[in-house]
């Protein structure tokens, strides 16, 4: 069956529909990881987003159900030049093509995904329409694809209800804004007790269980969106606790001392991103997926200081706090299935801890 991507500038790519027959207004991104793609269907990071992969041949292993970052998918669509017809993995345990049927995810193949993503870069991220109905007037299609944006993501990733990893190590609190599973695997291999608490858990509630640190997660959408989860993190800035936050959660402590944060014009996703250690002057290979960025213009340079910087394009990608135990990442260290050059910045969360 016929499926179209319809762009907000009005471009139409044509495909195969090899996933649900539902259609789907969304922002399109892509991604330039050549594996983990059950990772990014299931990271909640792309809640309000459809996912172009650019490696051409996709679901080639299959699905295997212990590599999910989610109890469930976020995608909103799947869009690939090729989807495997044949897994071939010991660890396979369903093919992707059931597994977008059966999570309610459209996917499209058979398009030519080097062009989407040199019109993605060119013009910058835009809102699509995936459709399997034709035919169709694009100019009446337009104005409902112009008007959509990703609202309300972090409140719909993030968990309702407090949950506990054990461990007998250190106690941390995990602020769950749309956090991958990986990040609290990371901390309980190190031992911590680790406390996953819902996104609006107000200061007082997560001092009251007496942590030795606390984990800002990752997450969807724009960080500026989250006006009273950015007054709570204030609160916790102006603890002594130490605090470790990753991408979402780097944005919004930064947000919560008074720095700015903007868009990107297409944004970083992918598993290939170098980032340079501005102390250390050695650069890692990072994993990544994030549409905005923090400001280093407008940082308080009593407040906090660059870590770490983009090589590619000179954003910002970590900041250190001045006389706090305080240190965030705009990238992902705790990522799976790679790569791990920076894993170990929970060895130093855990050393400020015991500190």
């Amino acid at each position: 069956m016929k499926a179209y991507l319809i762009l907000e500038d009005g471009s139409v790519y044509e495909g195969e529909n090899v996933g649900a027959l539902r259609e789907a207004v969304s922002e399109i991104v892509f991604n330039t990881s050549m594996t983990g793609y059950l990772e990014v269907m299931t990271d909640p990071s792309y809640a309000g987003q459809a996912v172009v992969m650019t490696y051409p041949l996709i679901g080639n292993y299959g699905i295997c159900y212990d590599d999910m970052e989610s109890y469930r998918p976020w995608i909103d669509g799947l869009i690939v030049r090729e989807l495997s017809e044949v897994a071939s993995n010991f660890r396979n345990e369903d093919s992707i093509q059931n597994f977008l049927i059966k999570n309610n995810i459209p996917c499209i193949c058979g398009i030519d995904t080097r062009d989407l993503t040199k019109r993605l870069r060119e013009h910058g991220t835009m809102n699509g329409f995936i459709t399997v109905d034709s035919p169709f007037v694009v100019e009446k299609i337009l104005q409902r694809i112009k008007e959509y944006s990703v609202k309300g993501v972090v409140k719909r990733t993030s968990t309702k209800e407090t949950y506990i990893f054990p461990g007998k190590g250190k106690r941390v609190v995990l602020i769950d804004f749309g956090a991958k599973k990986n990040i609290a695997r990371q901390l309980q291999k190190r031992g911590c007790e680790v406390i996953v608490v819902p996104c609006d858990t107000k200061a007082k509630e997560i001092l009251k269980l007496k942590p030795d640190g606390i984990m800002l997660s990752n997450g969807p959408g724009d960080p500026k969106e989250n006006v009273d989860i950015i007054k709570e993190i204030k609160k916790l800035y102006d603890t002594d606790i130490p605090i470790f936050a990753i991408c979402l959660g780097h944005q919004l402590m930064a947000l919560a001392t008074g720095a700015n944060t903007y868009k990107l014009r297409y944004g970083h996703r992918g598993g290939n991103h170098p980032v340079k250690d501005l102390e250390t002057g050695r650069t890692y290979i990072s994993s990544q997926n994030h549409g905005y960025a923090v400001d280093e213009s407008t940082l308080d340079k009593n407040i906090c200081e660059p870590a770490f910087v983009n090589v590619n394009d000179g954003t910002n990608e970590g900041l250190r706090y001045i006389n706090k135990k305080i240190f965030t990442v705009q990238y992902h260290p705790e990522a799976c299935p790679g790569p791990r050059d920076s894993s170990y910045l929970f060895d130093k969360f855990i050393k400020m801890m015991e500190d």
